[in-house]
């Protein structure tokens, strides 16, 4: 099982039913294909950099996951079969990575330099 981060942004004209729902939908595919989730974080309505598809909003949402690699490939096919998709992106998260977001969670600051003053 490998560590993934999946980022999506969602079309903004969805209501908040259906945004929870297309959420949930992927949530079920991740679990139904054997993987399990490390967090979830619905980001909501966001300005984008430069317009998609004439739009300047969406609605983020970040899904950290683990599951097999065969199954990345089904899933960014079913994003890109998605009408609420306007864009996605899967990265494969390295250990560090993984230390980072749980650090990022838990409120955990970054490593803090010692004072060597005498």
């Amino acid at each position: 099982m490998n560590n993934y981060e999946l980022m999506v942004i969602f079309t903004p004209v969805l209501s908040d039913e259906e945004y929870k729902a297309s959420m949930a939908k992927y949530n079920t595919m991740v679990t139904d294909a054997g993987g399990a989730f490390v967090a979830e974080q619905p980001w909501g309505l966001k300005s984008l950099a430069y317009p998609i598809q004439k739009k300047t909003t969406g609605l983020y949402w970040v899904l950290e996951f683990t599951a097999d690699a065969s199954f990345i490939e089904k899933l960014k096919i079913q994003l890109l079969r998605d009408e609420n998709v306007m864009r996605h992106m899967v990265n494969k998260l390295d250990k560090h990575a993984v230390e980072y977001n749980g650090r990022k969670r838990s409120g955990v600051g970054s490593k803090q330099v010692e004072n060597t003053e005498a």
